[in-house]
């Protein structure tokens, strides 16, 4: 290579470092941005002046915080596919463009309220398709560039940057808020451009492309139903007549029903396509199948407990700690960091460890420890002391680094190299669709358990402070979902509750001080929350515990063995490169 060439050819034995490098910044840059804007909720509306609790603008609230996710959970199985066909690193690298193209119109919103959220909404959308692209297409690049004995290692970093990086949005976000809300946006700027121009100048097709046409029945029927049974389950938060959540919503009922169906049929459509945008056989390797049921109900429970933690910090416990509603976004992203460095610390060494002794025991381990930890937060005072707290979710960011990293490295070790990007789009869509489901599962679990408490909480908190009791009762009545996105969003909403009825003007000073203070709201919802608490965690614990049963479940340590005839590798037990048999 020649003493002028900046950057190292594909065969050069430090290459695989700029790939690890390279695809480890795109990962980052990825889920930070899906988690960035949760924290930073308040400051964007605020921003554009819209307030997000009005009965008509809680659909902007959702799709500003599912349609990121959603995007990205829909393409990267295709994405993946695209780059089997077409070149992993051609499309890696366009998913840099088009995310920073995404970054920079985001930051330039020039309308406000409605308008404004919808730029929003549909800019966050074009970030999704490029945060697809390299979801898609990092951890194919990288099994491409390691041997197969430092994947775990390299796969590790890089599994602990996709999961880390959901929490360190978190604090990212909350500086950001409190300096403007466009910097939230602008930050993932400089760093898409120098992702780019470093991709396209160091990263080299490694793979041998796989000539073929694209499958558009397969991504069409994909795409549609996955779509619409995430897209259902999340407007089920939503109240529909009388019931407080919208399960019984004939349109989310037909969005569910009919996304399976179109599922049902993608699966069919696949198995009988020359060229499936996903080779369903694949699911016959128990390695990848039972590590990705794992990574779906890790992905959910990790989505709940961010969820969840937000609500809690922001909404509860730093307000009834003097923090003004203003900085708890703030403090909401440090008080969590605890989390991040469980995963630093796990994520690497279990990955690394995982080369030599198998995926099996660290990750069951791993989320065994999740469940734990889980079960813990459960019984936990809602007005914690916060050692308790940051030592709980230290241990649940270690269970969850002995988890993600060495499952991934077993998932993309298991599968033919022709079929790695299928793989990763695979493992991308599990991450994405898992976060995408927790909102509306664990937010329609909470509701629930509010349901039955908050009600009564409201009434008599408000009457105490001189609320006339056909008011309380008028207001308590009211759908649980606008009191838990206030405490999501960091919001006192008795403002907003009383404002229309004109009686806060008429109420002593003092009581009205109360109301609308920051202590009134977190402290009355705190004995419901804590009863939510008791079921959405109580769920995510069993969903560990069956994940934990999954990832036992995925056999011995397997390496796919690339000489031997792929037919027989997927379709019967075969025998690895290191001796271990392919359960059946």
């Amino acid at each position: 290579m020649s003493s002028r060439t900046p950057f190292l050819s594909k065969d050069h034995p430090k290459y695989k470092w700029v790939a690890l490098s390279n695809t480890t910044l795109g990962m980052l840059m990825a889920t930070i941005n899906g988690s960035i804007v949760l924290i930073s909720l308040p400051a964007i509306f605020k921003g554009i002046h819209l307030d997000p609790l009005q009965p008509g603008n809680v659909s902007y609230l959702l799709w500003m915080l599912m349609g990121y996710m959603l995007v990205t959970a829909v393409l990267v199985v295709t994405f993946g596919r695209l780059g089997d066909m077409y070149g992993r690193v051609r499309i890696y690298n366009l998913g840099f463009v088009v995310f920073t193209v995404g970054s920079i119109a985001l930051s330039l919103d020039p309308f406000t309220a409605g308008p404004g959220a919808m730029w929003l909404i549909a800019w966050r959308v074009v970030q999704g398709v490029g945060g697809a692209m390299l979801f898609a297409n990092s951890t194919a690049i990288l099994t491409d560039a390691f041997p197969v004995h430092r994947r775990g290692m390299a796969l590790g970093i890089n599994q602990v940057a996709a999961i880390a990086g959901s929490f360190i949005g978190l604090l990212v976000g909350g500086l950001l808020a409190v300096v403007d809300w466009r910097a939230v946006f602008i930050v993932s700027v400089p760093i898409g451009i120098v992702g780019t121009i470093w991709s396209y100048r160091s990263l080299h097709e490694t793979s041998q492309r796989r000539a073929a046409h694209p499958d558009w029945p397969g991504n069409i029927t994909f795409a549609l139903g996955l779509t619409a049974v995430l897209t259902g389950i999340t407007y089920g938060i939503q109240p529909y007549g009388g019931s407080a959540t919208g399960w019984l919503n004939p349109w989310v009922l037909g969005a569910i029903i009919g996304g399976l169906v179109l599922l049902t049929v993608f699966v069919r459509i696949e198995y009988l396509s020359p060229a499936p945008m996903l080779n369903m056989r694949l699911f016959r390797i128990r390695a990848f199948s039972m590590g990705n049921l794992a990574a779906l109900l890790s992905s959910i429970g990790q989505g709940g407990l961010q969820f969840m933690l937000i609500i809690w910090l922001q909404g509860i416990w730093l307000p009834r700690h003097g923090y003004s509603y203003e900085v708890t976004p703030l403090w909401a992203g440090i008080y969590m960091v605890p989390i991040t460095i469980g995963f630093l610390i796990a994520g690497p060494v279990s990955g690394t460890l995982s080369d030599r002794f198998g995926a099996r025991g660290f990750a069951t381990t791993g989320l065994i420890v999740v469940a734990a930890t889980f079960v813990a937060l459960l019984i936990l005072p809602v007005n914690f002391t916060y050692w308790q707290f940051a030592l709980i979710t230290l241990l649940s960011g270690i269970g969850t680094g002995m988890f993600g990293a060495p499952n991934r490295s077993a998932i993309m070790n298991s599968v033919p190299a022709g079929d790695r990007g299928a793989a990763s789009g695979v493992t991308g869509t599990v991450q994405n669709a898992g976060s995408s489901l927790s909102i509306g599962v664990f937010f329609s679990l909470m509701i629930i358990g509010l349901a039955g408490s908050l009600p009564s909480a409201l009434r008599v908190g408000l009457t105490a402070h001189g609320v006339p009791t056909a008011i309380a009762n008028q207001i308590a009545q009211l759908p649980p979902v606008g009191s838990l996105f206030a405490a999501f969003l960091g919001y006192n909403p008795i403002q907003s509750l009383l404002g229309p009825t004109g009686v806060l003007s008429k109420l002593p000073a003092s009581d009205a001080a109360a109301l609308t203070g920051k202590e009134f709201f977190p402290q009355l919802i705190s004995g419901p929350f804590h009863q939510g608490l008791i079921v959405v965690f109580g769920v995510a614990a069993l969903m560990s515990l069956v994940g934990a049963l999954a990832s036992f479940r995925r056999g011995g340590k397997y390496v796919h063995d690339d000489t031997a005839p792929e037919p027989a590798e997927l379709d019967e037990p075969a025998t690895s490169r290191s001796g271990s048999t392919l359960a059946s």
